[in-house]
């Protein structure tokens, strides 16, 4: 099926020659936020791991222990106080082009229309329109949106709107898909849908993934391993293997082993006398 190698086309000489198994890479990361009329905030302390080409890793934690912090470092949206970051063999010290973001809102803008929207990274990056005009289909295509690429974003739902916003971080070809909880806003039967749809969209496009969310089962659900943060500072508490089979179908986590996990990452937060 072509659209299996949909996200391995373009790469720079850089990312062609880092490390698979250390396609990102974080060492020693602390960062601290210095209000101008408050004491210093100190949102992360030593966080680091390591994410492989083409894995899909979520982050979970307590509420305000740092997860969208640490993914606006790694997309480069913000400093870090100190540590290395490095995506697909480069130094993170403002965003790049080999990283593509979803955020918690699908954030369309409403006066063009889906198609056009999707392109609004090409765009910026002035990369050839009709080269990118045709990946832009091929992506609405393989996310079910080919009828809609006319059509305005008041004309889609939200699990529609959220599907285009994943067409858009992708678009560019990033090597990187980075996603701050967006599919928080959905109703739980969405979230389910599209939860077996962004599966569906990783394995077809070859991306590596990291997720943020609030949501245990989900992190279980969709992911190779869980980063689990403690309460802020935010630190590492655990990083856990999810050894489920893939591909994978909703009804796995009714399975025993699901609900080892679940509890195994439930627990950290009920020592803390906090569950998320």
């Amino acid at each position: 099926m072509a659209m299996k190698t949909l996200g391995r086309g373009r790469r720079t000489a850089t990312a062609a020659e880092a490390d698979e198994d250390s396609w990102i890479e974080v060492s020693g990361l602390h960062k601290v936020y210095h209000p101008r009329k408050s004491e210093p905030t100190h949102a992360l302390s030593d966080i680091g791991f390591t994410v492989g080409r083409g894995q899909f890793i979520s982050v979970v934690g307590p509420s305000g222990c740092g997860k969208t912090t640490l993914l606006k470092i790694l997309a480069g949206l913000i400093p870090r106080t100190e540590g290395t970051v490095r995506v697909a063999g480069r130094d993170v010290d403002g965003p790049l082009p080999e990283i593509g973001m979803v955020f918690q809102a699908a954030t369309l803008l409403p006066w063009r229309t889906i198609l056009q929207n999707v392109m609004v990274p090409a765009e910026i990056q002035r990369l050839d329109r009709a080269v990118y005009r045709e990946r832009a289909g091929r992506l609405l295509e393989m996310v079910g949106l080919s009828r809609f690429a006319d059509k305005y974003p008041d004309e889609l739902s939200g699990g529609m709107q959220q599907r285009a916003g994943i067409c858009r971080a992708l678009v560019h070809d990033p090597a990187v898909l980075l996603m701050d909880e967006p599919f928080g806003a959905l109703d739980a039967m969405t979230r389910e849908y599209m939860n077996v749809e962004l599966l569906r969209i990783w394995r077809e496009s070859g991306k590596t993934v990291v997720l943020v969310t609030h949501s245990i089962p989900e992190a279980v659900f969709l992911s190779d391993r869980v980063v689990v943060l403690s309460p802020r500072p935010g630190r590492i508490a655990e990083i856990i293997d999810i050894d489920l089979e893939r591909p994978r179908e909703l009804s796995v986590m009714a399975s025993d082993r699901a609900g080892v996990h679940i509890e195994r990452i439930r627990s950290h937060f009920n020592a803390q006398g906090v569950i998320d």
